[in-house]
C-alpha cells in the first residue's frame, strides 16, 4: 500500500512539473501578446471604468426628465401630552398615530436645463468611448514596441554568446602554444581576460533581456515568464515612403485621442448653456396625496335622549324648581385604520414658479467658468496637435536617420567580416600578434550590435508612425 501511494506521489510530481513546463514556457505571438493586455492591462481597465460612470451619468440625466415620485408612511406611539391629529386637541394619554402620502413634482421648463444636461453627458459618454479607443491605441503600440525589445535583446543575447563560443575555441588554440612554450605567453593570458570579458556581455545582455520581458509582462498583467514567437512576425526592412506631414494628415483623421478631445469641446459648449439656464425661471407642478390615522379618535353614535338638569331654575310662588332640559345621548367607538385612511383622505395639485433675482453673480460667475472649460478644451486640442505634430516630425527624421546608419553598418560589417577572417587566420599561424586579432574581432562584434541595435530602432520608429496613422500594428 504505501509503494503504491509512493508511486501516486511521484506520478502527481511529474504531472505538475510538466504542467509547469508548460505553463513557464509557453510560446505566445505578437497578436496573443496584444489580445492578452487588451483582457488584462489595468491601466486599460481603468479607462473602462471612467467610460461606465460616464455611461451612468448620462442614463440619470435622461431619468431626471421624469417625473418624480415619492411615497412616504410612519407609524408611532406617543405617551403623554400631545395633540391628536384628528381633532387637533390637546390629549395627555398614550397615543397611535399613523401617516400615509403620496407625492409627485415634474419641471415643466427650467431654460432647458435638464435637457442640455442630457446632452453634455452624451456628449460626456461619447468622449469616453473614444477614450476607450485611444487607450487601447496606446497599449497596442507599446505592446509592440515592448515585443520588439524583446526581439533585440534577445538577438543581442545571441551575438554576445556567439563572441563568448568564438573566445572560447581561440582560447584552446593559445593554451595549445602557451603548453608547448611556442608563441607569445602573454597571448594566451590576453585571451583569457577576452573570455572574462566576454562573459560579462553575456551576463549584461541575460540582464536586458530579463528586463524587457518583465516589461512586456507588466503590459500583459501576467506572472509568468514569456517566451515569445516571432515567426509570425513580419518585420519588413523597406524604406519608408510617406512624409511626416502625410503621417500627421493621417493621424489627425483616424486617432481617437483627437476625436475624443473634440467632442469634450462639444460637451464643455453644452456646459456654458447648462449654466445660462439659471438665469431663467423654473416652472413645476406639484400634486400630493395625504391620509392619517389616530387611535385617539372616536365614532359617537346616538342611542336616545335623556332629561338632566341643567343646575338653573326657575322661582313660582316663591318656590325654586329646577330648569330640566332634554339632551341626546350618544354611544363611542372606534373607528377602525382603513375607514380613517379613508375618512382623511385629502389631495393637492398647484403649479410652481422660481424665479431668480439675485443669487450674489452665483449665475453669471458659474456661465464664466464653463467658458474657461471650453477654451481649456480647445487649448488641449490644439496642444495634442502640436505634441503629435513634432513626436511624427522626431520619429521620422529620427527613422530616416537610421536607416541610412544601418546601411552604412551593413557595409561595415562586411568589412570587418573580411578583416577579422584575415587576422584569425595569420593570428592562429603565429604570423600576427593578439593585439591585431582582439581589435579585429572586438570591430566585427561590436558592428554586429551596432547593426542589430540599428535594426529594431528602425522597426521600432517605423511602428510608432503606423501607430499615429491609425493602421493596424
Amino acid at each position: 500500500m504505501i509503494y503504491k501511494l509512493i508511486l501516486l506521489i511521484i506520478l502527481s510530481l511529474i504531472n505538475w512539473a510538466g504542467f509547469a513546463q508548460n505553463r513557464i514556457n509557453k510560446s505566445y505571438t505578437l497578436q496573443e501578446c496584444i489580445s492578452i493586455a487588451l483582457e488584462n492591462n489595468l491601466n486599460l481597465q481603468s479607462t473602462k471604468l471612467s467610460a461606465s460612470s460616464a455611461k451612468v451619468d448620462y442614463q440619470q440625466s435622461k431619468a431626471n426628465l421624469l417625473p418624480s415620485i415619492n411615497g412616504d408612511f410612519n407609524l408611532g406611539v406617543n405617551d403623554g401630552r400631545s395633540i391628536d391629529p384628528f381633532t387637533n386637541n390637546y390629549i395627555n394619554q398614550e397615543l397611535t398615530f399613523s401617516n400615509m402620502g403620496l407625492s409627485l413634482d415634474l419641471t415643466i421648463f427650467n431654460g432647458f436645463r435638464l435637457l442640455n444636461s442630457a446632452k453634455q453627458n452624451r456628449l460626456n459618454k461619447k468622449a469616453s468611448e473614444m477614450e476607450i479607443e485611444a487607450a487601447q491605441q496606446d497599449l497596442i503600440l507599446n505592446v509592440t514596441l515592448a515585443y520588439l525589445q524583446v526581439l533585440n535583446a534577445k538577438d543581442l543575447l545571441a551575438l554576445a554568446k556567439a563572441r563568448l563560443e568564438t573566445t572560447n575555441a581561440q582560447v584552446e588554440i593559445q593554451e595549445d602554444f602557451y603548453e608547448n612554450e611556442s608563441g607569445n605567453p602573454a597571448d594566451y593570458a590576453d585571451i583569457l581576460g577576452q573570455v572574462a570579458s566576454d562573459e560579462t556581455s553575456v551576463l549584461v545582455s541575460e540582464t536586458s533581456l530579463n528586463n524587457a520581458k518583465l516589461s512586456l509582462l507588466q503590459l500583459l498583467n501576467l506572472e509568468e515568464n514569456v517566451v515569445i514567437d516571432p515567426k509570425t512576425l513580419i518585420l519588413d526592412f523597406e524604406k519608408y515612403n510617406l512624409s511626416a506631414d502625410e503621417v500627421f494628415v493621417e493621424a489627425v483623421q483616424n486617432l481617437a485621442i483627437f476625436k475624443a478631445q473634440a467632442i469634450r469641446i462639444d460637451a464643455a459648449e453644452k456646459g456654458v448653456s447648462v449654466a445660462k439656464s439659471q438665469f431663467t425661471p423654473a416652472i413645476s407642478i406639484f400634486g400630493g396625496l395625504n391620509t392619517n390615522y389616530s387611535s385617539a379618535a372616536e365614532l359617537f353614535t346616538s342611542n336616545g335622549t335623556n332629561f338632566v338638569e341643567t343646575g338653573d331654575f326657575v322661582t313660582i310662588d316663591g318656590q325654586d324648581l329646577p330648569i330640566i332640559t332634554e339632551e341626546t345621548a350618544f354611544s363611542s367607538g372606534d373607528i377602525s385604520y382603513t375607514d380613517q385612511l379613508d375618512n382623511n383622505l385629502n389631495t393637492v395639485v398647484g403649479i410652481a414658479v422660481n424665479v431668480p433675482i439675485f443669487n450674489g453673480f452665483r449665475a453669471k460667475n458659474n456661465v464664466a467658468l464653463e467658458k474657461i472649460k471650453v477654451k481649456e478644451s480647445v487649448l488641449e486640442l490644439e496642444r495634442t496637435h502640436l505634441e503629435i505634430r513634432n513626436a511624427i516630425a522626431q520619429v521620422h527624421f529620427d527613422m530616416e536617420a537610421v536607416y541610412k546608419r544601418h546601411h552604412s553598418l551593413e557595409k561595415q560589417v562586411k568589412a570587418y567580416e573580411e578583416s577579422y577572417r584575415i587576422n584569425d587566420i595569420r593570428f592562429k599561424n603565429g604570423v600576427s600578434n593578439f593585439l591585431n586579432y582582439i581589435t579585429s574581432k572586438n570591430n566585427l562584434d561590436n558592428a554586429k550590435v551596432n547593426l542589430a541595435n540599428a535594426k529594431y530602432e528602425y522597426l521600432l520608429r517605423v511602428k510608432v508612425l503606423d501607430y499615429y496613422r491609425g493602421t493596424n500594428l
